[in-house]
């Protein structure tokens, strides 16, 4: 006997990948936790994960090893940029492959580290799109993804899409909003300047692990501190003047209450065989051997850094060699 489909009731059981958030908050997600904690420095790797300071791009040769190496390492995160092309204007391709693509396939790999963006040049994307990304890759690497969200500032990119660098900073704000308003409410409803309409028709699935994704800005992105204190969970800056740092993590901090605000900053990095070897802080590159090191991020901790975030690229020795004196002398001094 056939039903007339109008009178089909489908019921819509709780899934493990589509259904609600199963954290209660955002404190609770593995792979913020991982990365930021009040009071605590953690350490992440830039990816590739391998030295190249002669070339403008990395061989991925023996990437898969080294992903396996620093999972079963403290390291808290593994941190991918977003470089669609590669500019000899900029003589730099990141990771060469897609940040999304790659988060997946690091899902995959691993068990423990974090793994986050940083970051998605968000208004060359669809918010919609990344939004059913990072809260798929949230969902399948059991709460261990961190959606990292920049303006991006390289004019031929912005050419090769057709999008117009002049008004980034209010995109990324509505579509960082949009991306919210996504994963954050059930059917939604929420109008969007640039983008579309949320008409609470549609529902996006699936959605994070825990009641909001874990969203980073990388950079300033053009905003006030309040707004991106009030609409991200955290900031993620360059290697800064080590003179000024306090007193912008304090700025930064200004007006948050009760809520953790947590920061950090990306550097290139090289660590030296000599343990005595002076520390070197130039062209955005932190240089020397692991005592000085320790000693001038154990400072930082103290003014209130919660995450450094190391790029590798000028780095002298064979990754391997380097990551094994991190991990064994380096990250003990900052654990728990």
């Amino acid at each position: 006997m056939s039903v007339p489909l109008l009178q089909l009731q489908v019921s819509s059981p709780a899934h493990p990948i589509a259904g609600p958030p199963h954290l209660r908050s955002l404190q609770e997600h593995p792979g913020y936790r991982r990365v930021f904690q009040p009071g605590r420095l953690t350490f992440g790797l830039v990816a590739p994960l391998e030295p190249y300071p002669l070339a403008p791009w990395p061989t991925l040769e023996g990437h898969a090893e080294a992903v396996r190496l620093v999972d079963e390492m403290d390291f808290a995160a593994i941190w991918l940029r977003d470089v669609p092309f590669y500019d000899p204007g900029f003589g730099d391709t990141g990771q060469v492959l897609d940040p999304m693509v790659y988060a997946g396939w690091l899902a995959a790999r691993t068990r423990r580290i974090a793994i986050g963006t940083a970051g998605i040049v968000l208004p060359l994307r669809d918010p919609l799109i990344v939004a059913k990304q990072a809260a798929s890759l949230d969902r399948l690497s059991g709460g261990r993804f961190l959606l990292g969200l920049a303006t991006g500032d390289r004019p031929s990119e912005f050419a090769a899409f057709g999008s117009d660098i002049g008004n980034r900073v209010d995109r990324y704000r509505d579509a960082l909003e949009m991306i919210r308003a996504a994963t954050e409410q059930s059917f939604p409803r929420h109008a969007s300047r640039f983008y579309g309409v949320l008409d609470g028709a549609l529902d996006l699935l699936p959605k994070p692990v825990a009641p909001r994704l874990p969203i980073i800005a990388i950079g300033r992105a053009g905003q006030s501190f309040d707004w991106l204190g009030n609409n991200t969970d955290g900031w993620l800056w360059h290697l800064s003047d080590p003179a000024k740092l306090a007193s912008v993590v304090a700025e930064w901090r200004r007006g948050s209450g009760e809520r953790f605000r947590p920061f950090g900053y990306g550097t290139m990095f090289d660590l030296l065989a000599d343990p005595d070897a002076p520390l070197e802080l130039r062209h955005a590159t932190t240089r020397g051997g692991r005592k000085a090191l320790i000693s001038h991020w154990k400072r930082q901790r103290d003014e209130g850094v919660n995450h450094v975030a190391l790029h590798m690229k000028p780095l002298q020795r064979p990754f391997t060699e380097a990551v094994a004196e991190f991990a064994e002398h380096v990250l003990p001094e900052f654990a728990d």
